[in-house]
């Protein structure tokens, strides 16, 4: 039986890394794949509305597909889903005025959002509070003001993760700021300006894991993503910056398993990648995974 409604807290509590399915745009929203995707072997479902379609319908049928569909062989409801938001995180402004998709995304029941080309300490500090009811109160007056969430759209997400209106608000919270939290924030330092900020950024409490993205973070530096040695020695300087970061502050580093250094990723510190079939299995392997895939 599962612990957690958020599969992926749950094996991040246990030490173990965790793969997503999933890309940046094109993502079928049907309820049908949604029945399909109940059975998926990564550990987290992304989908990309920054590039994707900002389809809210889609996601609801999405996402009760996934309930139809399960439970899981990990015995949780549904696998987990991130949505990426469309909202980039260049300011404080642009997460107020645009808490309106914040709402929209949570309330068709996901488990998490991911903010792309988080530059800001502002920008995420307001992006946690957007995403949090005024009652949860865990970090207001220690780096949080109080939640702006609003009253009104608990029902769809409280039948997805299986519990009352009112115990989804208690739940619907961020972890590891909220032990019992069962809602997944992350972030993505891709560009120059995000990376000059990344240690105060990563300082806000709420956050539970970030990744660097490497295509956008050579985009912004005007560089080639690798070169005759392999990586762009910028980008890896980038890269070493932001999983540093990640390690003084408690948050799971995001990047892609490589072949042959899966195990030293782990070892590592990383602790969140893509799905592949057989490098996920050796990490999974290596780490000492007993939950169900």
């Amino acid at each position: 039986m599962a612990n957690r409604i958020n599969r992926a807290i749950e094996l991040l509590q246990a030490d173990q890394p965790i793969f997503y399915y999933g890309g940046h745009t094109g993502f079928d929203l049907s309820h049908e794949n949604g029945v399909e995707q109940a059975g998926t072997k990564a550990d987290y479902i992304n989908i990309g509305m920054e590039h994707g379609a900002f389809d809210m319908p889609g996601l609801e049928r999405f996402m009760k597909g996934l309930l139809d569909g399960g439970p899981t062989r990990s015995g949780h409801l549904t696998p987990t889903v991130i949505v990426e938001a469309p909202v980039i995180g260049e300011s404080e402004n642009a997460i107020r005025y645009n808490t309106w998709q914040f709402r929209q995304i949570l309330g068709r029941g996901v488990h998490g959002i991911l903010l792309c080309h988080a530059e800001s300490p502002a920008a995420v500090k307001a992006f946690v509070e957007v995403c949090r009811f005024p009652r949860n109160l865990a970090g207001v007056g220690a780096g949080l003001d109080v939640g702006t969430r609003g009253v009104g759209g608990q029902a769809v997400p409280a039948e997805i993760w299986g519990i009352d209106n009112n115990e989804y608000v208690d739940k619907a919270d961020p972890w590891p700021l909220n032990p019992d939290g069962e809602l997944m924030l992350g972030l993505k330092i891709e560009n120059i300006r995000a990376l000059n900020q990344v240690e105060a950024t990563l300082k806000i409490p709420g956050i539970a894991f970030a990744e660097w993205g490497p295509g956008d973070m050579a985009m912004s530096m005007g560089v080639d993503r690798s070169d005759v040695e392999g990586r762009h020695p910028r980008l890896s300087e980038a890269r070493d910056r932001v999983f540093a970061a990640c390690k003084e502050n408690g948050v799971a580093f995001l990047e892609g398993p490589e072949k042959g250094r899966v195990a030293q990723q782990y070892d590592e510190g990383v602790r969140i990648g893509g799905y592949n079939e057989e490098l996920s299995a050796e990490a999974r392997a290596h780490a000492g995974r007993t939950m169900p895939v």
